[in-house]
């Protein structure tokens, strides 16, 4: 362990496009959930029976969009790089093998379409011959 850390702190990064929590990513994405719904079954207030329509558009947050009102989508080029930056998230992500891993996995891919390949030419001529000393 680094000794510039506290124990049980996470490591801070420089990177602050990518959150770290949950709650960060659905705020991120515009899906957050709204902090008074966890609250709304402990109130110490009693629940009264008049309904407060202001009060419950607040806690719904926005209705869904209808089919009709579709938002714009964003030019070409827009989606272009968008689609270039996510690409380049996903890289990140991956668990690139090592040289020396990636030389074995070569040179087993390579033997074994080695042997496959012996094999078929080998089947191939003794069904030839087969074939030459059946039918003559």
């Amino acid at each position: 362990m680094s000794e510039g850390r506290e124990q049980g702190q996470p490591e801070k990064r420089d990177d602050a496009s990518r959150p770290v929590t949950a709650a960060a990513r659905r705020e991120r994405r515009g899906t957050a959930r709204p902090a008074s719904r966890k609250d709304a079954g402990r109130s110490a207030e009693p629940k009264s029976d008049k309904v407060d329509s202001t009060s419950d558009s607040a806690k719904k947050g926005k209705p869904t969009r209808t089919r009709e009102g579709k938002e714009k989508r964003p030019n070409i080029f827009a989606r272009f790089f968008r689609y270039i930056r996510e690409v380049v998230g996903e890289l990140r992500k991956v668990i690139w093998p090592t040289r020396k891993q990636m030389v074995t996995y070569t040179s087993v891919v390579l033997v074994f379409v080695a042997f496959m390949t012996a094999l078929v030419f080998g089947l191939d001529i003794a069904f030839a011959e087969g074939v030459f000393w059946l039918f003559g």
